[in-house]
């Protein structure tokens, strides 16, 4: 329905009046182009990043197919507008104010224009039962994207977060020569209608108002009987100025409402489509059809046949040109868009993209040669046709000085680059040009401070990892210190008490346990612990000499060593008086367990020396082999592993009890008593003997063991020497 009296209209500041010159192309309608021989896909055709190719040089590709995915929120897939194969992925001149070229996927139809099998997506006819995702997600996969010139992809404004009560269709198409949204309300106003229905449908919002100039008396009927059968819908007629187009200059005239400075018309709960876009979402849905073709007005004084077209994406611009006729004349410029915010295009072999609505071909008469900027005059005319309420002449003077925070702080991305303020510039200054630059810089100052920042993140991120990790080291080897200061803490709290080894062993063959079997630091402690007492007891061999004159064996008082020992360490000082009682006890014990009585000995000893000699040296031929003859394999092991003090001690004894055992008694005189060669040489043996003895070390791997054998050998030795003759 046509909206009247509740829809106040409203003006917005500035703008202009112009020849809109669209009958040029209106008068035909809109053509099929028949497919070209060559077609080139850029993977930037939107704002934001590029697509991703997903199909390789050689592949065979079905219309409809994607060849290229979305990288990122802000991008677009890109989908195959023909079967072919791809012949390149290189870089192609592509249609931008730059005039560089970018990354294309070159397709060269088959002509069999075929689809795919299976769409990518399931088409949803009842769109009513799709939830608002499902139709943000189709949109997203159809590559849908503003179809006015922006390119911004249309699932991100499907998708608002937020209430949305009015939906806009902006259908003024302001500006001079276009009027391909035009032709397409006009002959297709059924399939505009079904997109603004599933738009509404996806927003939840309870109205839609489609805006349109009062020079397009087609469209407006058209759509009026359209949406005729949906209250939600209203199609309401505004002026003709320019530029009316404008989102927020139409918000404005349709709502009163201004958007707020570098705000969004969404703070407004307000939500703009183009026609084009919405019935690209509208056949995504209802019938699976990616986004591979659009409208576009091929115009101009220059062109033969000024015509709409409907043109699959990729194609080049010279097929576009070819089909309405070709040039009248060498044309003064070529466009890609309209009089006012088109740019030129550098060549005619760059490719149709989703962003492209017209191309613009002027005569040379129409083109206004470029006359040279004069100083700005101050005449405030660019103020007064400014359509968003800015200073021009301040923006150029801060653009101009590179001041751009200044700029900024007079709202310069406000400016929506009508350029009004150019062309009734006196001076002639391209006014728009210096916002465009001054953008740009900003643009590029703000990237490069991102990018700085980000490594600055990156790196005080690193050095926070750095300092958690020594953090955690040290309070590991913190742990690792404490846990072992417990351990050797538990042994010196306790008594002392003497090693394992100390302790009295009841026989050669028996192993004693060890006292701290549970902990094997205690016990290798105490083991050291024992052998330092050992060799600070028992002295040199050369400095060991008995106790008197008795011969008896008893050792003397312990040395100056021993004493310094003790005084360093008072539990050395225990172990070392323990074992000397202990040697002490072992020297006597043979003796007493003959039960041999010491009269009858010196006795013997006085009647024959040279058996005494003889049985002293047959005793230590006997203590050297009893060690290893009288304990079993088990017990040594056991006693080796045990203490090597205690298998020394149980050596001497072994040996004591050997010599006693080979002594022969009073009552049965050796044959060799009666013979003086014989005690003589029995004498010269027992001294060799003594002297091996002492020259042979008790066991290896024990100080205490050599020094005590070695001292009860020059014992043995002195014995059997007062006894020989002299």
């Amino acid at each position: 329905m046509i909206a009247q009296a509740p829809f106040r209209l409203h003006r917005f500041h500035g703008g202009l009046h112009l020849d809109d010159r669209k009958a040029l192309s209106t008068g035909t309608p809109i053509a099929e182009v028949p497919l070209p021989p060559l077609m080139v896909l850029p993977l930037t055709q939107h704002i934001g990043g590029a697509a991703k190719p997903c199909v390789q040089v050689g592949d065979r590709v079905r219309r409809g197919q994607t060849v290229a995915h979305a990288q990122g929120v802000v991008s677009s897939p890109v989908h195959a507008p023909t079967s072919g194969r791809i012949t390149a992925i290189e870089a192609r001149p592509v249609p931008h104010p730059s005039g560089l070229s970018a990354d294309c996927l070159v397709l060269e139809p088959d002509g069999r224009d075929q689809p795919l099998d299976t769409p990518e997506w399931a088409p949803l006819p009842d769109f009513a039962a799709a939830t608002p995702a499902q139709i943000r997600d189709i949109a997203r996969a159809a590559g849908i994207v503003g179809l006015g010139g922006a390119a911004f992809p249309s699932a991100i404004k499907l998708n608002p977060g937020r209430v949305v009560d009015t939906l806009i269709i902006n259908g003024a198409e302001c500006e001079p020569y276009i009027s391909c949204d035009q032709m397409l309300m006009t002959e297709q106003a059924d399939e505009v209608v079904l997109g603004i229905q599933v738009v509404l449908h996806a927003l939840a919002a309870p109205r839609c108002l489609v805006g349109i100039e009062d020079n397009k008396p087609e469209a407006i009927r058209a759509m009026s009987r359209a949406a005729e059968h949906d209250a939600r819908i209203s199609v309401v007629v505004v002026p003709t100025r320019y530029p009316q187009g404008g989102e927020k200059q139409l918000i404005q005239t349709l709502t009163g409402l201004e958007v707020p400075s570098e705000g969004l018309p969404l703070d407004l709960g307000i939500v703009c489509h183009n026609p084009g876009t919405v019935r690209a979402v509208g056949r995504a849905v209802c019938f699976a059809e990616p986004l591979i073709e659009r409208i576009i007005t091929v115009t101009g004084e220059a062109i033969a046949q000024p015509c709409n077209l409907r043109v699959r994406l990729g194609t080049l611009m010279s097929h576009l040109v070819a089909q309405a006729g070709g040039f009248t004349d060498t044309p003064g410029r070529v466009l890609m868009g309209g009089p006012m915010m088109g740019f030129a295009l550098p060549a005619l072999d760059v490719p149709v993209i989703k962003a492209t609505n017209c191309v613009l071909a002027l005569a040379p008469e129409q083109v206004r040669p470029t006359p040279e900027a004069q100083p700005c005059i101050r005449c405030g005319e660019c103020v007064t046709v400014c359509p968003a309420r800015l200073l021009p002449q301040q923006l150029y003077w801060h653009a101009r000085a590179r001041e751009f925070e200044a700029a900024e702080d007079l709202n310069l991305f406000d400016c929506i680059e009508c350029g009004c303020c150019a062309m009734v510039c006196p001076s002639h200054i391209p006014l728009v040009q210096y916002y465009r630059f001054a953008k740009t810089e900003i643009h590029a100052a703000e990237a490069e401070k991102r990018l700085a920042d980000a490594a600055r993140q990156r790196h005080e991120a690193r050095l926070a990892r750095i300092e958690r990790e020594e953090r955690a080291k040290e309070e590991a080897r913190a742990r690792k210190k404490a846990a072992l200061a417990a351990k050797t803490s538990a042994p010196s709290a306790s008594p002392a008490t003497p090693p394992p080894a100390a302790t009295p062993a009841p026989a050669p063959t028996s192993a004693p346990a060890p006292a701290a079997a549970d902990d094997p630091v205690a016990v290798a402690m105490a083991r050291a612990q024992a052998r330092r007492a050992a060799n600070n007891a028992v002295p040199a061999p050369a400095s060991v000499e008995p106790a008197d004159g008795d011969g008896d064996g008893k050792p003397a008082s312990a040395p100056p060593a021993q004493a310094n020992s003790a005084e360093d360490d008072p539990v050395a000082k225990a172990i070392a008086a323990a074992k000397a009682r202990k040697a002490a006890k072992a020297a006597a014990a043979p003796d007493a367990d003959q039960g041999a009585d010491p009269g009858a000995d010196q006795g013997a000893d006085e009647r024959d020396p040279v058996a005494t000699a003889i049985a002293a040296a047959q005793a230590r031929k006997a203590a050297k082999d009893a060690p290893r003859a009288s304990a079993t394999p088990d017990a040594v092991a056991a006693t080796d592993e045990v203490d090597p003090v205690a298998k020394a001690i149980a050596a001497a004894k072994a040996r004591k009890a050997a010599r006693a055992a080979d002594v022969p008694s009073p009552s049965e005189p050796s044959a060799e008593a009666d013979d003086p060669v014989a005690r003589a040489m029995a004498a010269a043996k027992a001294r060799k003997a003594a002297k091996v003895a002492s020259a042979t070390p008790a066991d290896d791997d024990d100080p205490v063991a050599k020094a005590i054998a070695a001292a009860k050998a020059r014992k043995a030795a002195r014995d059997a020497a007062g006894n020989a003759p002299q």
